[in-house]
């Protein structure tokens, strides 16, 4: 059955892949980016390319009006990580919830799985500072949606703690885990599986308000 899927962030590596996913399963997408010039991801019959801003609530519930989901494959490298992405799920949860959009699936990073109990990737002795404060502003935006009370039902995947694959082609198979590193995964994961895992979740939700863990 087909969906209409708004995908935030929708010019970088994670989310092309998942407009070009949801696109192949026929899916209708509006890809939302800062700039329409910029954007090098899939056009053509299924997509549309939008301007917004996914820290601003009403451009989130202007652009998500008519969908039934919503995925947030955002970031930005130049704002503190904390600052932007606090700022874009308040923004998401209170225009998504005036929109009608009651799925909501975001992209985590694999640094904020946990190795052991209480114990996250990126507190382990040596774990780089610049790297640690990005992970952070996830872990930040975990809080915000484990702490709303909202109708949303979201799902954060978080891939692998490694560089993704933008190369390697799509295999379809992946493993979910729950809020830790899925130890004996495959020492390499893609953007293609990824989007796979996300697509899924929109088209059969199975895991709710949580964080999980995939892996090859």
């Amino acid at each position: 059955m087909s969906s209409r899927i708004v995908v935030f962030g929708a010019g970088g590596r994670a989310g092309r892949r998942a407009v070009a996913e949801a696109v192949a399963r026929g899916h209708q997408v509006t890809a939302v980016v800062r700039d329409v010039a910029a954007y090098k991801g899939p056009t053509g019959d299924g997509v549309s390319v939008v301007v917004g801003d996914v820290t601003q609530a009403d451009s989130a519930a202007e652009t998500a009006a008519g969908h039934d989901a919503a995925i947030n494959a955002a970031g930005r490298m130049d704002v503190p990580s904390r600052d932007f992405y606090v700022s874009a799920t308040h923004a998401l949860l209170d225009g998504l919830a005036r929109a009608g959009v009651g799925r909501l699936v975001l992209i985590g990073i694999g640094s904020v799985l946990e190795t052991a109990p209480g114990v996250a990737v990126h507190d382990a002795p040596g774990f780089p500072e610049e790297a640690r404060a990005f992970s952070l502003g996830h872990s930040a935006e975990l809080d915000v949606l484990r702490a709303a009370e909202t109708d949303i039902d979201w799902l954060v995947i978080a891939p692998p703690p490694v560089m993704l694959d933008d190369e390697a082609p799509r295999t379809g198979r992946y493993r979910t885990g729950g809020e830790q590193v899925i130890a004996d995964g495959a020492p390499s994961f893609s953007y293609a599986d990824l989007a796979v895992a996300l697509i899924d979740e929109i088209e059969t939700p199975k895991r709710h308000r949580s964080l999980i863990a995939v892996a090859g």
